[in-house]
């Protein structure tokens, strides 16, 4: 009984949060400022640190699989809200496809970014230090008709313009969260039902959320990439523009699943206008 209550109280005061108007509407301005005056902690933050190895678990565990991550939890928070509510698999999978749209682009972006690295990038061998070495820095080779991945294999140096794939990710996948996570407090102020594992998925997700602000600001400060990270997190907030902000809120169709919530609160009738109000009311 006791935990129960913990459980209810501490998600009431979460989901307010999140559910806040104030913060769904500057958190992606708080995520900009983080990706633009992060490298400054490079300049307090000890290289020492555990943080600072690319080896470390956090790294290795979440940060190379984070959509992964993020899609078992969001995903199953999403589906369990939707059909607690409504019992419909239809209605649930039509939400859940907002991940598949978002994970679509994410993927789409990797691979347009992977071609123009290696259009506009070059491979370079070091030579062995000796006398060829100028000001303190060996000379390098260029190799001819070498991707980078088979260039960084080779234990070669990749040179060109590139775009930090690590902190897009945890952009977008910070703002999907805020976004996903935000329609449970709504959904709690009309007197929701929710039980138990619905509160702990919630939790997980927030938990979550907040691990990736943590790895966000860990590459800002341990490992400074400007300009690749700037682009990076721009990236980030203008994919979530445009799904979250622009596409989603065309409404429910066969070309889109329409924004997180619609067609979840409104119990008493199925007029999606009033769904629609409701929802731009809370935004």
């Amino acid at each position: 009984m006791f935990l129960n209550t913990v459980l209810v109280v501490l998600t009431d005061l979460v989901a307010r949060l999140l559910g806040n108007t104030i913060f769904r509407q500057h958190f992606h301005l708080f995520l900009s400022a983080v990706v633009m005056f992060g490298p400054v902690l490079s300049l307090w933050v000890s290289q020492h640190s555990v943080f600072a190895r690319k080896s470390h678990f956090l790294y290795r565990m979440f940060l190379q699989s984070g959509w992964g991550w993020t899609c078992i939890f969001v995903g199953s928070f999403v589906f369990l809200l939707s059909f607690s509510i409504r019992r419909s698999v239809s209605l649930s999978m039509r939400h859940l496809s907002r991940l598949g749209v978002a994970g679509g682009l994410w993927l789409c972006f990797c691979k347009l970014l992977d071609v123009l690295e290696n259009a506009t990038g070059s491979c370079y061998e070091p030579l062995n230090p000796g006398p060829e070495v100028t000001n303190g820095q060996p000379l390098l080779v260029l190799r001819e008709d070498e991707t980078k991945s088979e260039c960084l294999k080779a234990g070669m140096l990749w040179r060109g313009y590139e775009v930090s794939e690590d902190v897009f990710l945890l952009c977008l996948c910070c703002l999907l969260l805020a976004e996903e996570t935000a329609v449970f407090g709504p959904y709690l102020s009309l007197g929701g039902i929710s039980d138990a594992p619905l509160r702990i998925l919630f939790l997980f997700c927030v938990l979550l959320l907040g691990l990736w602000i943590f790895l966000l600001l860990c590459l800002l400060a341990y490992f400074p990439q400007f300009p690749t990270q700037l682009l990076g997190g721009a990236l980030g907030c203008l994919s979530w523009r445009g799904l979250y902000q622009g596409w989603y809120r065309l409404g429910p169709s066969w070309y889109c699943p329409g924004r997180p919530g619609l067609g979840l609160f409104n119990i008493k009738t199925n007029s999606t206008e009033a769904e629609d109000a409701q929802l731009i009311q809370e935004n």
